[in-house]
C-alpha cells in the first residue's frame, strides 16, 4: 500500500510540474507576442525625422559616417499613409543651375506644389548650363524614395498622363515665377493659372520662394525635402560612404571647398593672381555666354568688397593663420582648379596631406561618374556634410546648402570666412605692414563667431537678396519638428 501510494503521489507531482511548465510557456508566448507588437507599432509610428537614422536622431548620419554595419541593420521604412486631396492641376518644373542650386529649387517646387494642392511631375534637370551635364533626376536622386517619402504631403508622378502629354506638345503654359515670392503670390497669381490650364510649367526654379515670412509648416517641409526626400542614388551613396570611410581611417579631416574654377572666375570677373593671358581668356569666356548679363567687371573692386573667392595662395595663409598644422588631412571639394597644379603648389607645400576624390578612388570607380559634373558634385557634397570641419572659400550655392545641412546635423563646425576682412589683412601682411603673429591673431579674432554656431537668420524687409539664405540657416527646422497641416 505504501509503495502504491508513493507511486500515485509521484505521478501527481509530475502532472503538476508539467502543468506549471505549460502555463509558463503560454505566459512567455503571450508576453513576447505583446513585445513584438509594441515594437512593431513603435516602429511604424516613430517620427519620420528619425527614419533611416544611424543614431543621435540625425538623418543619414550612420551612412554619412561610413558605418555600414549600422546602416545594414536599418530596415526599409514603412510607406507613410497617402494624403488624399483634389489636385488643382499638374506642375512641371525645369531646374536651372548646378547641383545645389537645383537641389534648393526642387525643395521650393515641392513646397509650392503642396501649398497649391498640385500634382508634381518629377523635376527635369538643367542640361544647358555651362557644365552641359546630361544627368536626369534619376541619375542623381533616388526617384522612388523621393515619391514615396512625400506621399503623405502631395502626389508626385514620373510623367504626365498620356492625354496631357499630347496636349502640352501642342501648347504649354510656361513661366518663370517671380523671385523671392511669398505664399500670397502663388495663391493669387499662380493657382488660378494652374486650374485654368491643368498643366503649368516653371522654367526657372532658383530662388522662387522667399527666405522668410512663410508659414512654419512650409519652412519645415522645405527641410524635410532637403534632408530626407532628396536621397542620392544607391551608387552615389555607396561611393560617397567609401570616400568618407577612407578619410575616417586617417583620423579627423577638413573639407576645403575651393571654388577656384574657370566658370566662377569668368562670370564673377575675379582675376586677382591671374596672368594677363589668363585674364583675357576668362573675359572672352564671359562675353561668349549671352545669358550672363554682367560683362564689364573691375576685379579689384569686387575683391575689396569680399565678392571674390580666395585664391589657393590666399587660402593657404588663412589656414595657417587659423592654426591648421602641416599634418592636417584636407580634402578638396571642387571641380578642376583654374591654373592646375601650378596654382595648388603653395597649398600642397603647406599641407602635404591634401587629397581629392580622384586620389582616393580608382579610375574604374569614378568612370561611371565622369563627364557628369552634378554626380561628381554629389560625392563632394556627401564628404563635405560628414567632415569634421568645412571651409568654403566662397559662399555660393554648395557652400550655403552644406552649411545648412551641417547646422541641421548638430551645428557641425563650419568656418565662414569673412573675405572682406581677410583681403584687408592679407594685403597688410603681404605688404609688410603686419607681422605673422599680428596677422594670425587678427584672423582668429575675426572668425571667433563664424564657426557655424546657432544664430538667427538675418531678415531685411524688401531686400531678400541681401538676407541670409534659408537653406544656409533653416532655423525653423533646428528645434522641434512637426508635420504639415492642411493650410489652404
Amino acid at each position: 500500500m505504501v509503495v502504491a501510494a508513493g507511486a500515485h503521489g509521484g505521478g501527481g507531482a509530475r502532472r503538476r510540474r508539467a502543468w506549471r511548465w505549460a502555463m509558463r510557456a503560454a505566459a512567455s508566448a503571450v508576453v513576447w507576442t505583446a513585445v513584438v507588437q509594441v515594437a512593431s507599432i513603435a516602429g511604424l509610428w516613430r517620427p519620420r525625422i528619425l527614419a533611416d537614422c544611424g543614431g543621435g536622431g540625425v538623418p543619414g548620419l550612420a551612412a554619412l559616417a561610413g558605418d555600414d554595419r549600422v546602416a545594414a541593420r536599418l530596415s526599409p521604412p514603412a510607406l507613410v499613409p497617402r494624403r488624399i486631396y483634389k489636385s488643382n492641376g499638374y506642375l512641371l518644373v525645369t531646374c536651372n543651375g548646378g547641383l545645389n542650386q537645383m537641389r534648393a529649387g526642387i525643395c521650393d517646387m515641392v513646397t509650392i506644389a503642396r501649398y497649391l494642392n498640385l500634382t508634381l511631375v518629377v523635376p527635369e534637370l538643367d542640361k544647358r548650363s555651362f557644365w552641359a551635364d546630361p544627368s536626369d533626376f534619376g541619375d542623381i536622386f533616388d526617384v522612388n524614395h523621393f515619391i514615396n517619402s512625400l506621399r503623405d504631403e502631395l502626389i508626385i508622378v514620373k510623367e504626365l498622363p498620356l492625354k496631357l502629354q499630347l496636349k502640352t506638345k501642342r501648347r504649354l503654359y510656361s513661366m518663370p515665377p517671380v523671385s523671392w515670392s511669398n505664399g500670397t503670390y502663388y495663391l493669387k497669381r499662380v493657382l488660378h493659372i494652374a486650374k485654368k490650364h491643368k498643366v503649368i510649367h516653371f522654367n526657372k526654379t532658383d530662388a522662387r520662394l522667399a527666405n522668410n515670412g512663410l508659414p512654419v509648416q512650409l519652412q519645415m517641409l522645405r527641410c524635410r525635402v532637403n534632408f530626407e526626400a532628396l536621397r542620392f542614388t544607391p551608387q552615389i551613396e555607396a561611393l560617397g560612404r567609401k570616400l568618407i570611410s577612407t578619410l575616417r581611417k586617417s583620423g579627423q579631416f577638413v573639407v576645403l571647398h575651393l571654388r577656384y574654377e574657370m566658370d566662377m572666375l569668368s562670370f564673377s570677373g575675379c582675376t586677382h593672381g591671374c596672368s594677363d593671358k589668363e585674364t583675357e581668356e576668362l573675359t572672352r569666356m564671359r562675353y561668349a555666354y549671352p545669358w550672363w548679363k554682367e560683362k564689364e567687371i573691375d576685379s579689384e573692386v569686387k575683391r575689396f568688397q569680399g565678392l571674390c573667392p580666395l585664391t589657393p595662395e590666399e587660402i593657404t595663409l588663412v589656414l595657417k593663420a587659423l592654426g591648421f598644422t602641416k599634418n592636417t588631412l584636407i580634402y578638396i571639394a571642387s571641380g578642376e582648379i583654374y591654373g592646375g597644379e601650378r596654382r595648388l603648389a603653395a597649398l600642397k607645400d603647406a599641407y602635404p596631406r591634401l587629397v581629392r576624390k580622384e586620389k582616393l578612388l580608382s579610375p574604374d570607380e569614378l568612370r561611371p561618374f565622369q563627364n557628369h559634373s552634378t554626380q561628381m558634385a554629389a560625392l563632394d557634397y556627401m564628404v563635405s556634410v560628414a567632415s569634421d570641419v568645412f571651409i568654403p572659400s566662397y559662399d555660393e550655392n554648395m557652400a550655403r546648402v552644406v552649411e545648412g545641412h551641417r547646422r541641421y546635423m548638430g551645428f557641425r563646425k563650419t568656418i565662414l570666412l569673412d573675405r572682406m576682412k581677410l583681403v584687408e589683412l592679407l594685403d597688410h601682411f603681404q605688404g609688410g605692414a603686419m607681422s605673422w603673429y599680428e596677422f594670425s591673431a587678427a584672423v582668429k579674432e575675426a572668425h571667433q563667431n563664424r564657426m557655424g554656431q546657432p544664430t538667427d537668420r538675418k531678415i531685411i524687409p524688401g531686400r531678400p537678396k541681401e538676407e541670409d539664405y534659408f537653406y544656409a540657416n533653416p532655423q525653423e527646422c533646428l528645434g522641434s519638428k512637426g508635420g504639415l497641416r492642411d493650410i489652404l
